[in-house]
């Protein structure tokens, strides 16, 4: 069913469907649905497979047929394709790298004045809500009550797989013990071969450029290979400082997964 995607694209379906979505085939293409969470927009998508990447009114027309209450449209893609219906409906690019690696990235010296722990308590889950929310007033990128709620959902999911023992967060606080860098990863065992998905890296402003994502990869990176994990996937938006930090971490470029989104108003 996956075999062909870009491996983001494959890794991503994967923890979905830990996380509680269904995925069904159409052939052509397939439909991802989380009944628990709605309003994850990528988590309720089609992702086609064959078809044809530039017919975007046959899949735009699928997509509100398989969602017809959702304001968001997402259409994942196995290739680029010509922009110009796409734009003209009103959707954006959404274009990832790949980087693999089939060994523990080496784990770089912890900065001082920092420590390192996975996140456990629910105080630990607040301080990388909190973060995360910050993080989105500084972009802009969502509305912040539905960012909050949809951030919320997916901590009772992370905690879940983390109480599962299919995922682990690691987070570095600060002498304040504020929470300045965090992530996590997931272990996909169904995959062939096992592998390790990075999710969600994220440095508080105040403490960027220190080094702290670097170790972190490195920490989250043996715990998954304790656990059967042979390769490590993570992923970042094409040509981005995040995608030449992994590179320099030891993630060999990759390929690159393709789509269309909009958040809807």
């Amino acid at each position: 069913m996956l075999a062909g995607l870009p491996i983001s694209t494959r890794t991503d379906i994967a923890v979905d469907v830990l996380g509680g979505a269904d995925v069904v085939d159409h052939g052509d293409h397939l439909v991802v649905r989380t009944p628990s969470a709605p309003d994850y927009h990528w988590g309720n998508f089609i992702q086609v497979t064959t078809g044809d990447p530039d017919d975007a009114a046959t899949w735009l027309a699928r997509f509100a047929g398989e969602f017809p209450r959702a304001r968001h449209r997402a259409i994942g893609l196995p290739q680029p394709s010509c922009a110009g219906a796409w734009r003209e409906a009103g959707l954006r690019p959404d274009v990832v790298e790949s980087l693999t690696s089939e060994i523990a990235p080496p784990t770089t010296p912890l900065p001082t004045g920092y420590r390192v722990t996975s996140l456990e308590s629910d105080a630990d889950w607040g301080a990388r809500l909190v973060a995360e929310l910050e993080h989105n007033a500084e972009t802009g990128e969502h509305p912040a009550q539905e960012y909050r709620a949809f951030v919320m959902r997916q901590t009772v999911i992370r905690r879940r797989l983390v109480a599962d023992g299919d995922a682990a967060w690691f987070g570095a606080f600060d002498e304040d013990d504020r929470l300045a860098a965090s992530l996590g990863i997931v272990v996909l065992r169904d995959l062939e071969p096992t592998t390790a998905r990075y999710q969600s890296v994220l440095t508080g402003s105040a403490h960027r450029r220190q080094g702290l994502a670097r170790h972190l990869l490195g920490v989250a990176a043996r715990w998954a290979v304790r656990r059967g994990a042979r390769e490590l996937v993570i992923v970042a938006e094409d040509g981005t400082a995040a995608a030449r930090l992994y590179a320099e971490a030891g993630f060999t470029p990759g390929d690159h997964a393709y789509g269309w989104y909009s958040p809807g108003s």
